[in-house]
C-alpha cells in the first residue's frame, strides 16, 4: 500500500529504520572475518542501495564483465548493469544498523505484512516471492533446484525498472499478478515474464553459490517457507563451535518447528531427510487447494497422534513399527528407532517428525514413501556418506534461520536472517568463478541426471536407510526433568512475557519450555542478569501439537553452574534417579535393633560355613560388600570352591514398602564421589554386606573343580559365613605376584586369628590358578571382551574436589573374582531355568546389528585391519592379534574397542516364558546359552528376584507368586534404569575430569587418532583415557583437505609457518596416528576443548 502511494504521489513519509536481515546478521556475528565475508558477498549480490551509475566506481570485476556480456547475448540491456559496490568501502565501516536503514519502505512494509498474523500463509516468504522482490528492486536472482544464485541488476530502457528502488502502481500491480501465480521452484523462467522484452536463458551460480541440500522439487520440500534459511550443512563444520554449546540462544531443534503464527513461516512439513540423496517430491493440487481453504487460522506444528485402537490394528498388520527413540546428541534432528529386522536402524529426521517425542520414548512410526528414503550407499561405489554428513565438497557455509523466543501465542515474528557461518576461506577468487560460469548450463544438466540416477525408488533397498515419521508415543520413557537456564522472552512487551520466562535446556535434545514467571525468583523479573549462570530443574508438562515450545514448571535452583554438587543434583534429576531419603515406611521394614543376630531357627535351616577359610576382596572404599569367596584343598587333590553372595532376600520381604521402593530403584548409582544406593544404608552395609569377623546370612554356591577347572559337583543353598579378612583388589593382586613372599601383619588389613594370613595367601593362590583355567576355557570356547578405559580419582579429603585423575587397571586379582561370579551367574541361571521355564528372568546379549556389523568388516578390510567377526570367539581373537604387542597396544585396543562396540547391542533382563525361541536366549558376548545376576543382590534388583526363584527351586523359599508378564514387567523396568545409571555414571566422570582440566590444566598427552571426519577428527586421550573432538576450524591452518579411499578417511592439515622463512608444515591424520593434544578449559562452564599441538612443538613446561 505504502509502495502504491509511493508511485501516485511521489515519496512517502521516512519509515523508521527497519533491520533488513543482513544487517540482523551482522548485528548477531561480531566475528571480524564473518563480517568482512558478509560484506564481500554484499558486494556481489548488489543488495544495498546503490543505482549503479556511479562512474567512480571502477569497472573491475570480472564476473560482472561476464554476467553482462551474457545479458547482451540474450538480449538483455546490459550497459547500465551496474559494477558498483552495494557497500562503499568508507575509511570507517558503516555498522549493522546503518546498512539496515538502506532498505527502502517498500521493503520494510512487505516485512510488516509478513510479520502480520492475520494475513493469509500464501504471503509467507519463498524463494518465488524472493524473486519478485528482487524485481521490485531492480534484481534479478536466478536460482537453479540445487540453491546457487547470482543476482543481477538489470535495467530496461524506458521503463521504470532503471530506478533500483520505487515502482509505478501498473508495474506493482503486474508484479502481484505474477507473484500470485506460484511458480515452481527451480531456474527463474524469465522468458515468460512480460516485465522483460528480452530473452535469459542461462543461468550463473552465484560465487560459492549456497546449497540448500534439496533435490528438484516443485517447491521447497514440504512447504518450507524458508527458502535458503531452512537446511544446515550436517558437516563437523556446522557445529556451533564447542564454547558456545552451553551459552545456547535458539537450537536447531526449536528452529525447526517454528509455526506460521511464531515466524510469518509455514509450519514445516515432513520432508525428505538429510544427509543424503532423495527424490522430488511434488504439492498436489488437493494440499493447494487444502491450504487455500484454511487461510488466516491457526496453523498446527505437529500431527496428530492415532488413536490407541489404530496403532494396534496397524502394529498387527506390520504397517507400523515401534521401537526406543534415540537422538543424536551431537546432530539433534537425528533420531532413529531399531529396525526389527535387526538390518540399518530407521531414521526420524527433524522435531517435526519425532513428533514431540524424547530421547528414550517407546514411540511408534510410520514408514515414510521409498522415494523419501535415504540414499546411504550408491550403486557401482564403494563410497558410502557419513551419517549424519554432506558430501565433503559442499560449499563451506551453512545456511540457517535464527529467531527470537517471543510466544507462539502473541503471534510475533521477524523475518529470519540468512546466517553464514563456518566460512572456512574468506578470499574468494573472482576469477576463478567469471571462468566457471561459462559451464553453468553443463553443470545443472549434470545435476538433473545425477539427481535422476540417486532417485531412491531406482536403488535395491539394501542402498537405502529407511525413514519414519512419529505418529504415537506408546511409553514416555524420559523423565521430562532437564537443567538448563532461564530469561525474559525478547518481546517484553508481549502479553506472554508478562506471565512465563523462557527455560533453555542444557541438552539440546529437549525443546524449550515456557515457565510461569510465579516459579521464578522473586527478583528475576528486576534482574534476570543475576541469574544467567544459575542451573535450573525444569519438568516438562505439556507440549501442544500448535506449539513450537513445550509449557512446564521449574522445580528446584540447584545452584551456580560449574560446581560439582549442583551439576551433580541436576544429572540425577534428568535421568530420573531418585536420590531422595528412605520413607519411614520403608525403613520400619527392617530391624531397627543393632547389633542384629541371626535368630536361632536359621542357624536350623543353613548350611554353617563359619569354620571355613571366607575371605571377601572388593574395592578399598567398598562398603556394601555383596560376594565372598572361598577356597579348600581336597584329599584327592581337588578343591571345593565357593562362592557365598548376601541374603538380600532374607531382609527384604516381597510385597512390602521397602520391597516396592527397591524395585523402582532398581539399581544403585555409583557416581564419582558417592553412591546412591538401591537400599537403605542400614541394610546394605550393616545387615546384609558381609563384613568381617561377623556371622552374616548368605546364598551359597558350592562347586568341587579340579584344578583345571573341571566342575565334578555343585551345591546351592543357603548358609552362614564369617569373614575372616576384607581384602582389597590392591593386597590381593600383591599376594598373585608374591607367591613366596611371607607377607607381615602390617601389609595386610586385619585377619581373623583363626585362619593365619599364610591360609588366606594360599587360597588366593589356588583361585587365581583355576580362574585362569577357567578364563582359558571360556575364551577358547568363544567369548568375547570389550574393555574400556575407565578413569578414577584422587579427590580431596576436606573439599571434595578432584587432584588427580588415573586409569583404572584391570588385573588379575579383579579377573579372579570375575570368573567365579561368572560362574555362579552361569550355574544360577540353568539351575532356575530347569525349575521354571516359563518364569525364569535371565540375560541375553543379542548379536550385533548385521548391517552395522557388515559396515565395519568393510572398513576394517579397507584400513587393512584382519579382523573376523563370524563369531565372538574369533573377533576377540582377531582383535588381539591386531593390537600387538608394543607400548601403544592398550591404546590401539581401546580404539578398536570403541569401533566394535558401535554395532553391538545392549545386554537385557528378560522373562523365558514371553520369549519362545530359546536361541535368543544366548549371551553374545560370553558365548554362552543361559545368564543371569545373581551375585550383587544389594545394588541390583534383578538379582533379588533370581534368589527368591533360586530359594523356591531348591524347597527353601517361598513360591513363585509372579506370573511371566510381572516378571518381564520388572526386566523392562531394570533394562530402563541399568541404562540410565550406566549414563549417569559416564556424567559424573565427565563433570569431574572438566573440573580437574580447569583446576589443574592446561593438560597436554599424547594420543591416538579415533577417527577421522570431513573437518574434524576423534582422539583418545592417552594419559587420562578420554575421547575428544579436534576441530580444523580451531587451529592455525592455512588449509586442510579431506580424502577417502574406499572407507579409509585422511585429513591433511597444512599449517602455518611460524615464521616468513618457514615452510608450510603438512601433517596427515588418519586412524592408529599418534598426536600431541592439549586439554584447556573454556570461558563457559564445565566446557573443555582439546587443541591439536603443531609438530615438533616443544612440550609445555
Amino acid at each position: 500500500m505504502d509502495q502504491l502511494e509511493h508511485g501516485r504521489d511521489g515519496p512517502s513519509k521516512p519509515q523508521p529504520p527497519q533491520k533488513n536481515a543482513y544487517a540482523r546478521l551482522v548485528q548477531q556475528h561480531h566475528s571480524p572475518r564473518f563480517k568482512a565475508f558478509l560484506h564481500h558477498i554484499a558486494e556481489i549480490m548488489q543488495l544495498g542501495g546503490g543505482t549503479g551509475e556511479d562512474p567512480s566506481v571502477e569497472n573491475d570485476c570480472p564476473l560482472r564483465r561476464a554476467v553482462r556480456e551474457d545479458l547482451e547475448s540474450n538480449e538483455l540491456n546490459a550497459k547500465e548493469c551496474s559494477d558498483k559496490p552495494a557497500f562503499q568501502r568508507a575509511p570507517k565501516r558503516k555498522g549493522a544498523s546503518d546498512i539496515g536503514r538502506k532498505m527502502p519502505a517498500e521493503s520494510n512494509n512487505q516485512q510488516r505484512r509478513r510479520r502480520d498474523p492475520g494475513i493469509s500463509q500464501e504471503e509467507d516468504f519463498d524463494l518465488e516471492e524472493e524473486s519478485i522482490m528482487s524485481k521490485k528492486l531492480g534484481l534479478i536472482i536466478v536460482a537453479d533446484a540445487a540453491g546457487g544464485r547470482v543476482v543481477y541488476n538489470y535495467t530496461k530502457q524506458g521503463s521504470d525498472f532503471q530506478k533500483p528502488y520505487g515502482l509505478s502502481e501498473q508495474k506493482e500491480q503486474e508484479c502481484v499478478k505474477v507473484k500470485q501465480k506460484k511458480k515452481n521452484m527451480g531456474v527463474y523462467n524469465l522468458e515468460k515474464d512480460k516485465l522483460l522484452s528480452g530473452k535469459f536463458t542461462k543461468d550463473h551460480f552465484l560465487p560459492n553459490s549456497l546449497n540448500l541440500g534439496y533435490s528438484y522439487s516443485d517447491k521447497i520440500q514440504g512447504g518450507n517457507k524458508r527458502g535458503f534459511a531452512r537446511m544446515r550443512n550436517n558437516s563437523e563444520s556446522a557445529r556451533p563451535a564447542p564454547s558456545c554449546e552451553r551459552k545456547r540462544q535458539l537450537s536447531e531443534s526449536q528452529v525447526e518447528t517454528r509455526s506460521s503464527t511464531d515466524c510469518g513461516l509455514k509450519a514445516r512439513q515432513l520432508e525428505a531427510p538429510r544427509g543424503g540423496t532423495y527424490a522430488s517430491s511434488p504439492a498436489s493440487e488437493k494440499k493447494k487447494n487444502h491450504r487455500k481453504s484454511n487461510r488466516g487460522r491457526k496453523r498446527t506444528v505437529f500431527e496428530t497422534y492415532m488413536s490407541k485402537s489404530d496403532v494396534s490394528d496397524g502394529l498387527k498388520r506390520g504397517e507400523l513399527i515401534q521401537g526406543a527413540l534415540r537422538i543424536n546428541p551431537k546432530r539433534f534432528h537425528e533420531a532413529f528407532i531399531p529396525s526389527p529386522d535387526g538390518t540399518r536402524d530407521i531414521f526420524i529426521d527433524g522435531v517435526v517428525a519425532r513428533n514431540r517425542a524424547l530421547n528414550g520414548d517407546i514411540v511408534v512410526v510410520k514408514l515414510l514413501p521409498k522415494e523419501q528414503w535415504k540414499v546411504v550407499k550408491t550403486a557401482g561405489s564403494d563410497r558410502e556418506p557419513e551419517v549424519g554428513h554432506d558430501p565433503v565438497d559442499d560449499p563451506d557455509v551453512i545456511i540457517e534461520a535464527q529467531f527470537d523466543d517471543s510466544g507462539v501465542e502473541e503471534g510475533q515474528a521477524g523475518l529470519p536472517a540468512l546466517l553464514l557461518d563456518n566460512v572456512k576461506k574468506l578470499s574468494i577468487s573472482i576469477n576463478e568463478n567469471a571462468n566457471n560460469t561459462c559451464s553453468d548450463s553443463a553443470q545443472i544438466s549434470n545435476r538433473k541426471n545425477t539427481l535422476k540416477a540417486n532417485d531412491p525408488r531406482g536403488f535395491p533397498e539394501t542402498f537405502l536407510q529407511r525413514t519414519a515419521k512419529v505418529v504415537y508415543i506408546l511409553e514416555k520413557k524420559h523423565s521430562r526433568a532437564a537443567t538448563g537456564f532461564i530469561k525474559p522472552l525478547t518481546d517484553k512487551n508481549s502479553e506472554l512475557s508478562k506471565r512465563c520466562a523462557m527455560f533453555s535446556p542444557v541438552d539440546h535434545r529437549l525443546p524449550r519450555v515456557y515457565v510461569p514467571l510465579m516459579d521464578c525468583p522473586d527478583t528475576f523479573v528486576g534482574r534476570p542478569e543475576d541469574y544467567l549462570n544459575t542451573i535450573f530443574i525444569c519438568r516438562i508438562v505439556e507440549w501442544k501439537e500448535d506449539s513450537n515450545f513445550a509449557t512446564g514448571h521449574l522445580a528446584k535452583s540447584l545452584g551456580q553452574a560449574g560446581e560439582i554438587e549442583p551439576e551433580t543434583e541436576g544429572i540425577l534429576t534428568e535421568y530420573g534417579v531418585d536420590f531422595s531419603d528412605f520413607s519411614e515406611a520403608a525403613l520400619e521394614c527392617l530391624s531397627q535393633s543393632l547389633p542384629w543376630t541371626i535368630p536361632p531357627e536359621e542357624f536350623q535351616k543353613r548350611r554353617d560355613l563359619r569354620k571355613e577359610c571366607v575371605f571377601t576382596i572388593d574395592p578399598a572404599t567398598a562398603r556394601d560388600l555383596d560376594d565372598a569367596l572361598s577356597c579348600k584343598p581336597l584329599p584327592d587333590g581337588n578343591f571345593e570352591v565357593g562362592v557365598h553372595i548376601a541374603d538380600v532376600s532374607y531382609f527384604l520381604q516381597e510385597g512390602t514398602v521397602l520391597d516396592e521402593v527397591a524395585s523402582q530403584r532398581a539399581t544403585s548409582v555409583y557416581l564419582v564421589q558417592k553412591v546412591v544406593p538401591m537400599l537403605p544404608r542400614l541394610l546394605c552395609e550393616e545387615l546384609c554386606s558381609l563384613n568381617p569377623m561377623t556371622d552374616k546370612l548368605t546364598f551359597s554356591v558350592i562347586w568341587k573343580l579340579t584344578p583345571a577347572g573341571k566342575i565334578l559337583d555343585e551345591w546351592f543353598g543357603r548358609s552362614i559365613i564369617r569373614s575372616c579378612v576384607k581384602l582389597n583388589y590392591d593386597c590381593a593382586q600383591s599376594m598373585i605376584e608374591s607367591p613366596d613372599k611371607q607377607f607381615s601383619p602390617e601389609e595386610m588389613p586385619p585377619i581373623f586369628p583363626e585362619h593365619p594370613l599364610e591360609e588366606v595367601h594360599q587360597a588366593i593362590l589356588n583361585l587365581h590358578r583355576i580362574a585362569k583355567a577357567l578364563r582359558k576355557q571360556r575364551f577358547d570356547g568363544g567369548a568375547l571382551r570389550l574393555d574400556q578405559l575407565k578413569l578414577s580419582f584422587t579427590l580431596d579429603k576436606d573439599s571434595g574436589m578432584p587432584q588427580g585423575c588415573y586409569i583404572y587397571q584391570y588385573r588379575d586379582s579383579n579377573k579372579l573374582v570375575e570368573e567365579f561370579m561368572l560362574l555362579a551367574n552361569m550355574a544360577v541361571a540353568h539351575k532356575i531355568f530347569r525349575s521354571f521355564q516359563g518364569q525364569a528372568l535371565l540375560r541375553r546379549h543379542p548379536p550385533p546389528q548385521t548391517k552395522m556389523l557388515e559396515d565395519l568388516m568393510e572398513f576394517c578390510e579397507q584400513m587393512g585391519l584382519n579382523i573376523d567377526f563370524s563369531s565372538a570367539g574369533t573377533l576377540h581373537k582377531s582383535l588381539n592379534e591386531a593390537i600387538g604387542t608394543d607400548k601403544y597396544a592398550v591404546a590401539r585396543r581401546e580404539v578398536m574397542t570403541h569401533m566394535c562396540s558401535r554395532p553391538m547391542q545392549m545386554a537385557l533382563y528378560f522373562c523365558t516364558g514371553l520369549l519362545n525361541d530359546e536361541a535368543q536366549f544366548r549371551h553374545y558376548a560370553l558365548n554362552v546359552p543361559l545368564y543371569t545376576h545373581f551375585t550383587s543382590p544389594i545394588r541390583r534388583f534383578p538379582d533379588v528376584i533370581v534368589h527368591r526363584l533360586l530359594a523356591a527351586a531348591i524347597g527353601c523359599g517361598r513360591p513363585v507368586t509372579l506370573s511371566a508378564a510381572d516378571i518381564q514387567k520388572h526386566a523392562d523396568h531394570c533394562n530402563d534404569r541399568k541404562m540410565a545409571s550406566k549414563r549417569v555414571q559416564e556424567l559424573s566422570t565427565e563433570l569431574f575430569f572438566s573440573v580437574l582440566v580447569k583446576e589443574s590444566g592446561p593438560l597436554e598427552s599424547e594420543g591416538m587418532v579415533m577417527g577421522v571426519l570431513n573437518e574434524s577428527f576423534d582422539v583418545l586421550v592417552l594419559n587420562y583415557g578420554v575421547h575428544k573432538r579436534v576441530y580444523c576450524n580451531a587451529l592455525p591452518l592455512l588449509d586442510y583437505r579431506f580424502t577417502k579411499v574406499g572407507k579409509k578417511p585422511e585429513l591433511t592439515l597444512i599449517w602455518e609457518p611460524e615464521t616468513p622463512e618457514q615452510e608450510a608444515i603438512h601433517q596427515v591424520i588418519s586412524v592408529f596416528s599418534l598426536v600431541e593434544v592439549v586439554l584447556k578449559s573454556e570461558n563457559v562452564p564445565l566446557k573443555y576443548s582439546a587443541i591439536l599441538k603443531r609438530p615438533g612443538e616443544v612440550p609445555m613446561e
